[in-house]
């Protein structure tokens, strides 16, 4: 499964003339498929006079990643699937694009169509900030007072967020730990124990 991948750090624009149709690539961050709607709807209402307003979302990551498309009234499959699969190619998760197009008045037919489309998108996902998106598990941690700083050490050094400390008899730690670094992290803190603390699944 994967855990880590590349997310739009940004929105993100670009836009270029294609035999005097105007093409303006947005690429937005899109986490959940609500988030893509919302930003589509809002990019779209930016160029109320546009002839098309075509896009397409990629929410999470790989087989199990929430996808959408619309030709916007461009011929079936010239503009939405192909920014779709422009996006699918690119390695993206939670990212969300339209391509507005202005009619300059030369028809470019259906392969010139899914050129400029899927091109354009891909000309601004070439030059597009990016960020890491961490999968995180929930955890918990039980630990003697004497432990605290150096678990509270131990847990940055596999890049866990604590999100909850509470102090009562021992000091229980809730924390979000990237899903690749359970397993380290486990180890880790039973051998500081000595065996007597373990990483729980909050």
């Amino acid at each position: 499964m994967t855990v880590r991948y590349p997310i739009p750090a940004a929105e993100h624009s670009f836009e270029q003339e294609i035999k005097h149709s105007r093409f303006i690539a947005t690429v937005v961050p899109a986490p959940t498929v609500a988030e893509a709607r919302a930003q589509i709807a809002a990019i779209a209402a930016r160029y109320p006079d546009a002839t098309h307003n075509c896009w397409a979302f990629h929410v999470g990551v790989g087989p199990h990643a929430e996808i959408g498309a619309s030709d916007d009234g461009e011929p079936g499959g010239t503009a939405g699937r192909p920014m779709l699969l422009v996006l699918q190619g690119s390695g993206l998760g939670d990212v969300a694009a339209v391509v507005t197009r202005y009619y300059g008045g030369v028809k470019l037919g259906s392969g010139g169509l899914v050129r400029a489309y899927g091109g354009t998108l891909q000309k601004a996902l070439n030059e597009l900030p990016t960020s890491e998106q961490v999968i995180r598990r929930a955890g918990m941690l039980a630990i003697d007072y004497a432990l605290y700083e150096q678990s509270r050490r131990l847990l940055a050094q596999f890049d866990a967020v604590i999100e909850a400390e509470d102090f009562a008899a021992s000091v229980t730690l809730l924390v979000a730990l990237p899903q690749d670094q359970w397993e380290a992290c486990a180890d880790a803190v039973r051998e500081l124990s000595n065996g007597a603390a373990a990483l729980l699944d909050a």
